[in-house]
């Protein structure tokens, strides 16, 4: 499909997949009836990239953003995207009760497991759930009680075979939210002999910020 005009072939990749899924989510947040003024909107995963993303869209927006992240040296960096506030990671992947304090009238969620347990136990009446991803587990140990008492609205997000409807949605808004600027603090440009270093860092955890590949 055709991206907007206004975003560069550069732009386009150091959004990619990530930054269209995050997109995704923060639609699918704003569509259940979300405001700013609804309060902090949490997001998991924070360090990585369908998080980081996220953080600088819901900012642009005028939402709060409270971060969850395993990587304390990445605070700094969260929080000059955007982020208010930092939570640890370890908040969220323990054993949760059925339903928790509620906190979040809106939760974008790329962990999955445990995590996605919690939040969905601590999220607010009529609030949204935005799940996109599992990097914690595709196990979801919760019950079926914030659904049901709360009114909470657990929402899919896909980014593979959604409808080129949806596509095109997500990526007008990109093109109309998104400058080079925004995208300056969430990508670098690497090799292609810089791959399989990156890969190593991919896997071991330590790797934050997307990479553009540049070829020759």
């Amino acid at each position: 499909m055709r991206v907007p005009d206004s975003l560069t072939t550069l732009d386009t990749m150091a959004i990619g997949t990530a930054g269209y899924t995050a997109m995704l989510c923060v639609l699918a947040v704003q569509e259940h009836g979300v405001k700013p003024a609804d309060g902090p909107v949490l997001v998991t995963g924070a360090s990585g990239g369908v998080g980081s993303f996220a953080i600088t869209l819901l900012t642009k927006l005028g939402y709060e953003v409270v971060a969850v992240t395993g990587s304390e040296s990445e605070h700094a960096w969260l929080k000059s995207i955007g982020a208010s506030s930092i939570m640890a990671r370890e908040e969220f992947s323990r054993p949760s009760m059925p339903m928790e304090a509620e906190q979040w009238p809106a939760v974008i969620d790329s962990v999955g497991g445990q995590t996605l347990a919690c939040v969905i136990s601590q999220t607010r009446y009529n609030g949204v759930v935005a799940a996109c991803g599992l990097a914690g587990g595709f196990d979801l140990p919760a019950t079926v009680m914030p659904f049901i008492l709360r009114n909470v609205r657990l929402q899919g997000v896909d980014s593979v075979n959604a409808p080129i409807e949806r596509r095109q949605v997500a990526w007008k808004a990109l093109g109309d939210m998104i400058t080079a600027k925004d995208l300056e603090p969430l990508y670098e440009i690497a090799s292609l002999e810089d791959v399989p270093e990156l890969a190593a860092q991919i896997m071991a955890g330590t790797l934050s910020k997307r990479r553009v590949i540049k070829i020759g």
